[in-house]
Order: C-alpha cells, then structure tokens, then sequence
C-alpha cells in the first residue's frame, strides 16, 4: 500500500512540469483573447493611456456602434449564411465521396481518384486565385455569395474526404451487411447506417470548415466587392480602415466575430473529442 502511494508520489512529482508548461501555455493562449474583451469595454482614451488596466466602467456602447454603425450584424449575417451552406455541402459531398472510395471494388481505380483528390491538398491558394477568378466570371457569379460557397466548398473537399475516408474505412462490414438483411440498398445504407455511425467524425469535419469559412479572408475579398456582401472578415477590414483610431469599437467588433466559433465549439466539443479519438479505438 505504501509503495503504491509512494509510486503515485513520485509520478506525480514527475509530471508536475508538464503540468506548469501546459498551464503557462493555457495562459499565454487566453491573454490576448481576455486583453480583447477588457478592451472592449473601455473608451478610447482609457485603451490608450492605461492600455492593460483593467476597464473603469463597462462600456457597452461600444457593442452598439460596432453593430450598428459599423455594419457589423450585416457582416455577421453574410458570414453565417455563406459558412453554414459551403459547410453542408461540403460535408455532403465529402461523405459520398469518402464513402464510394472506401467501398469501391475495384482497388487501383480507388486508390487512384483518391490520390488525385489528396493532390488538393498541395495546392497553395495564391496558385488558385487566377483560374478561380476567370471561372467565376464564366459563370456569371462574380460578386455574389454563391461565388463563395462553391470556392468554400470545393476548397475543403480534400481533407474532408481525407478524414472521412480514413473513419469509414474502419467500420465493420458486418453493419452494412445487417442493413442489407434488412433491405436497405446503397443510398439507405449510406443515410440510416454509415452517416450515424460516423457522426463524431462529420462534426469534427464540420468544425473544421466552420472555423475555416468563418474566418476565410482573401477569396472573399477577391471575388465579393459590394458592401452589403461582405463577409465579416473583409468587412472588418473596411471598418479599420474607417475607424482608424476607434479601438474600443474595433475590439467589440472582433468580441463578436469570435462568438459564434466559440459557441460552435462549446455544443459540439464532447463529439469533437470522440472523431478526434475514434482511429485511435477502432480496430
């Protein structure tokens, strides 16, 4: 019994730096984020003459004129809308795809679509800009959200399919064959056995292109130019440009630009966890 404890001592002693190197890092990670909110709820003058004292009264003004004035919730909701239907298409197409090429009969024919969608990983975006320019006007969508949901979309494909690809792979094909004894043909098979089971995998998916599309910069500004267009990250953008020396408001608007991620994550963490875990389980 003593041993035991003594044991349990000394690896608990031994841990015990890891344990301040990963509270030093869990500090220096939500520093700037608590710095932001204190910020936003101080004056101007207040940020500038004691920018790390604590704020003298709650400013809430601050939230209004960056909603209001600044076109905030405009921004807010371009961003939710084009994020929400890129991220469902995406997860649609995605999960077909992954599904088809973990089933496919014929392996070498498998393996080679899979290896051509993997090279999408090595494409760096500046490569695309040009010939994603010249195909959305073709198709008459310049200037309009669609542009952004099918670049979104098509842009988050591989490692979505990668991710996917690699979880289906590991279910049982006794499951399938159950639902087959039931008379479930491909597509039943695909919504009421493969999409449940691999549910943990489609949300950490979907975390992913959430966080991705929400906070996507450059294709929007590239292929959106109309004001009440702008997805939230250019339309920050403009509202820096336009409130130079407005900090107080700039850092209520960022606060709200990091809600929704943040919300997301908290509803969804404990099946974030389990896709995160499941390859390493699954046998």
């Amino acid at each position: 019994m003593n041993g035991s404890l003594r044991t349990k001592n000394r690896l608990g002693a031994g841990q015990l730096p890891m344990h301040l190197l990963l509270g030093l890092y869990v500090v220096i990670s939500l520093f700037p984020l608590v710095w932001l909110l204190l910020s936003s709820f101080k004056t101007n003058r207040e940020i500038t003459v004691n920018t790390w004292a604590f704020p003298s009264t709650l400013n809430f003004e601050n939230y209004r004129a960056a909603w209001e004035s600044a076109n905030i919730g405009l921004y807010a909701w371009n961003s939710l809308y084009v994020t929400v239907i890129a991220c469902f298409f995406t997860l649609l197409l995605s999960a077909a795809t992954a599904y088809a090429l973990s089933r496919m009969k014929y392996k070498v024919l498998s393996k080679r679509v899979y290896s051509f969608i993997l090279l999408g990983l090595l494409v760096p975006p500046g490569a695309l800009f040009i010939p994603l320019y010249r195909l959305v006007n073709e198709l008459h969508l310049y200037d309009t959200h669609r542009a952004l949901i099918l670049v979104y979309c098509t842009y988050a494909l591989p490692i979505t399919i990668f991710i996917l690809n690699a979880f289906m792979q590991s279910i049982p094909s006794e499951l399938e064959e159950a639902g087959i004894m039931d008379g479930l043909g491909a597509a039943g098979l695909f919504a009421k056995v493969i999409i449940p089971v691999t549910m943990p995998a489609l949300v950490t998916v979907f975390i992913l292109a959430f966080i991705g599309n929400w906070n996507e910069y450059i294709f929007s500004q590239l292929f959106v130019t109309t004001e009440s267009l702008r997805t939230l990250p250019t339309g920050m953008a403009t509202f820096n440009d336009g409130y130079r020396t407005n900090f107080a408001s700039l850092s209520a608007a960022v606060i709200i630009s990091i809600i929704p991620v943040l919300l997301v994550y908290m509803f969804l963490q404990r099946q974030i966890i389990d896709g995160m875990t499941a390859g390493s389980v699954k046998g």
